[in-house]
């Protein structure tokens, strides 16, 4: 499955980590009329496999409804089961070759940091994007590796595939990205733990 380099929809949504209430659901649909998402990712880190599927299985039908690439967070068998898009996978997760035999022409989407070495590596692994990061600090999770701009930059340069930047992104920082040619804007606690604002009108701020 292709991706398209140039999109008005340039958020990569991260889901939070555990669903807590179906208001979730009703604050997703919001999200997704907004037209700004590209990508929603399943990422729920505190569940349990069954209600992974369960949750799963609801969030496909707005995806659909709603033409929002849908990806699976470092699992292609779940991926399969919830009917998803693609899957995304980090350097510690299943080797992307074998990720491919599994999904076939799925998207397959990897974390390479901020490493060329692992930008090359994905690039000669024909992934369907590449997300880098962090660029920002984030609550999210431990930041282990701190991109910067220069590292975005030679990436473009390199290669075609859509970049997705990660970490930390918010209102008071996301243009930067923008200016610099990131194709897509993964966030998830600007959106889902925001004091300010509620998840839809976080998402509304960013234009």
């Amino acid at each position: 499955m292709t991706i398209s380099k140039v999109n008005k929809k340039f958020i990569y949504l991260i889901s939070p980590n555990k669903v807590k209430n179906n208001n979730f659901y009703s604050q997703l649909k919001k999200i997704f009329k907004s037209n700004k998402i590209a990508f929603f990712q399943l990422r729920l880190k505190k569940e349990s496999k069954k209600k992974k599927i369960i949750v799963g299985k609801k969030i496909y039908k707005l995806c659909k409804k709603y033409k929002v690439k849908y990806i699976v967070n470092d699992d292609p068998f779940l991926t399969k089961i919830i009917n998803a898009d693609g899957c995304h996978l980090g350097q510690n997760d299943m080797d992307i070759m074998l990720a491919r035999k599994i999904l076939k022409k799925h998207i397959l989407g990897i974390t390479c940091h901020n490493s060329k070495k692992l930008i090359k590596k994905a690039v000669k692994n024909k992934a369907s994007y590449i997300a880098l990061g962090a660029f920002f600090s984030t609550k999210t999770k431990r930041i282990k590796y701190k991109a910067n701009l220069k590292i975005l930059n030679w990436a473009k340069k390199i290669t075609n595939i859509p970049i997705v930047a990660i970490g930390g992104i918010k209102f008071d920082n996301y243009k930067k990205l923008l200016l610099n040619k990131a194709n897509f804007l993964a966030i998830s606690s600007y959106v889902w733990n925001n004091n300010k604002y509620k998840p839809v009108e976080a998402i509304k701020k960013l234009k």
